[in-house]
């Protein structure tokens, strides 16, 4: 069946021109008193140009030739012969045959750059969609997947692309038609390796294995190889014309510049990584070290000194010393907390246990905790008569409102007043906490909250960076957010705004505050009765 397609495909036009020149040659000898020889043959030029311009040249020398056979047998006479009275004839009809030929030779050529030109549009037109493709695509395996694509709608043919794994070892990686074995085979593994190895095409119309039933074309830049785009030419190798191995160059030259342009924003990538982690473990050895070497140095000079069996303590002495070493051991424990908190948070490991907080419990307990430490500050405490409980972690809550106000004692001086606020709305509670510290610069407000940063304003105080970024990442955790501006005339102020939640979950507050409080109310009038 598909011979006998073929064979039609290759006779149609003959026949179409036979049948044309005869339609015409019976209309014409029908009219034939209305015309002369000179219109005749004119007209017979035709199907000539139509044979030029809808099947090429041969079809056209063909209707040519036949257009004299037919003017020869029926207009000239004699007529019904095929002998001329007048041999000026034959120079006639030899110079039709050439006018002929030359017209559908002119026809014919442009009917070939019209399609050449077209061709080439497309051609163009298919390489600028898929260059803005791949500079939009920075994943390798997605933008292979693109390229053999676009190769086999433009070459109308299988594409299989081979890449090297990780072992370096040459493998197939993706094909543009999934339920076809061209490309798994042996020999293709093969006459694609020796075109990845050498660098060079291979296949048809290259100087090697030219009778390939395939082409196998290196996707190179000029520092290496990166992989081998192949196309399949099994059944088509008379179509493979040079403008299609020139699209295929230049779509397998887009293609390597894309994977060498991905693999060096990989390697990019993990340079950053690597020069970032490299700039975390130096500021980590740096803060840990200089913040382990003070509280270290106070508790080993205290503890010697009070296992010293010739100096003469007195009560207060002793006191003092005691007080020393815990201090030193808090602030050792405070930075071991913040290194864990920290390490929890980048690794995801940190998990909420939700529970209905009381605000005022949660300043209550922050204030106990920087009681040791707080000198002669003030605390201001301002709380609204009924403040709505917050859905969160009571210990990590804690600790970063600890975090906060521990920053506002450290950066403050002794005497000074440090200001609590809360308030709220309809769906978000604030806690803000202002002192009357050193202050930032305001470009500096957006940086305090990234690890290991220092303001230069603060770098006289000791101190790792990791509070307030443990504060940031505790507070989005939550889904809530931190922030910090200047407080004037001087100091700072950090805002801490945590959700509320939805209708449903103010009902559940409501509902636990309202347990809450009949459960005390039960608890004051047992105590009454005893």
């Amino acid at each position: 069946m598909r011979n006998l397609q073929a064979l039609w495909a290759r006779w149609r036009p003959y026949a179409s021109i036979t049948l044309l020149v005869a339609l015409m040659t019976v209309v014409m000898h029908v009219l034939g008193l209305a015309f002369d020889l000179v219109n005749i043959a004119l007209i017979y030029l035709f199907p000539i140009l139509v044979s030029a311009v809808w099947w090429g040249l041969r079809p056209a020398i063909y209707a040519a030739v036949l257009a004299i056979v037919a003017l020869d047998f029926f207009f000239v006479p004699p007529t019904l012969s095929f002998s001329v009275a007048d041999l000026r004839y034959l120079v006639s009809f030899a110079v039709y045959v050439a006018v002929a030929a030359l017209t559908a030779s002119l026809a014919s050529r442009l009917k070939q750059q019209l399609l050449y030109a077209k061709q080439r549009e497309a051609q163009t037109t298919a390489l600028y969609t898929l260059s803005r493709q791949m500079n939009a695509i920075t994943d390798v395996n997605v933008l292979l997947d693109n390229v053999s694509r676009q190769a086999a709608q433009s070459m109308g043919s299988e594409v299989a692309i081979y890449m090297p794994d990780a072992k370096g070892t040459l493998v197939l990686s993706h094909r543009s038609a999934a339920d076809s074995d061209w490309g798994r085979g042996e020999a293709e593994k093969a006459t694609a390796k020796l075109a990845f190895d050498h660098g060079e095409a291979i296949g048809y119309g290259s100087h090697t294995l030219r009778d390939a039933p395939g082409c196998y074309l290196p996707l190179r830049t000029e520092e290496r190889v990166y992989g081998v785009l192949a196309l399949n030419l099994k059944e088509r190798k008379s179509l493979f014309t040079a403008g299609q191995r020139e699209m295929l160059e230049a779509l397998g030259g887009l293609a390597a510049s894309a994977v060498a342009r991905a693999k060096l924003a990989e390697e990019a990538k993990i340079a950053h990584l690597t020069a970032e982690s490299e700039r975390l473990r130096t500021a980590i050895l740096d803060s840990v070290s200089h913040e382990l070497r003070t509280p270290l140095a106070a508790i080993i000079g205290s503890a010697t000194v009070l296992a010293s069996d010739d100096a003469p303590f007195t009560s207060e002495d002793r006191k003092e010393l005691s007080i020393n070493i815990r201090d030193g051991a808090l602030r050792m424990n405070r930075l071991v907390k913040n290194l864990l908190s920290m390490v929890q948070l980048e690794s995801g490991m940190l998990r909420l246990r939700r529970n209905w907080c009381d605000v005022e419990d949660l300043v209550g307990v922050t204030l106990a905790q920087v009681q040791d430490y707080k000198e002669h500050r003030k605390f201001r405490v301002r709380l609204p008569e009924h403040v709505p409980l917050v859905s969160g972690d009571e210990v990590l809550l804690e600790q970063m409102l600890a975090n906060v106000v521990g920053n506002a004692i450290k950066y403050s001086p002794d005497y000074s007043e440090i200001d609590i606020a809360v308030s709220f709305d309809s769906d978000t509670l604030v806690i803000a906490v202002a002192d009357q510290g050193i202050g930032l610069a305001e470009e500096e407000y957006g940086r305090i909250f990234d690890k290991f940063y220092r303001a230069d304003a603060t770098r006289q105080v000791t101190g790792t960076g990791l509070g307030l970024a443990i504060c940031k990442g505790i507070a989005e955790l939550h889904g809530g957010t931190i922030s910090g501006r200047r407080n004037e005339p001087h100091g700072t102020v950090m805002t801490i705004a945590l959700p509320l939640g939805d209708a449903g979950e103010r009902q559940d507050r409501r509902d636990w505050q309202d347990r809450q409080d009949r459960l005390k109310e039960q608890e004051t009038e047992n105590d009454g009765d005893e």
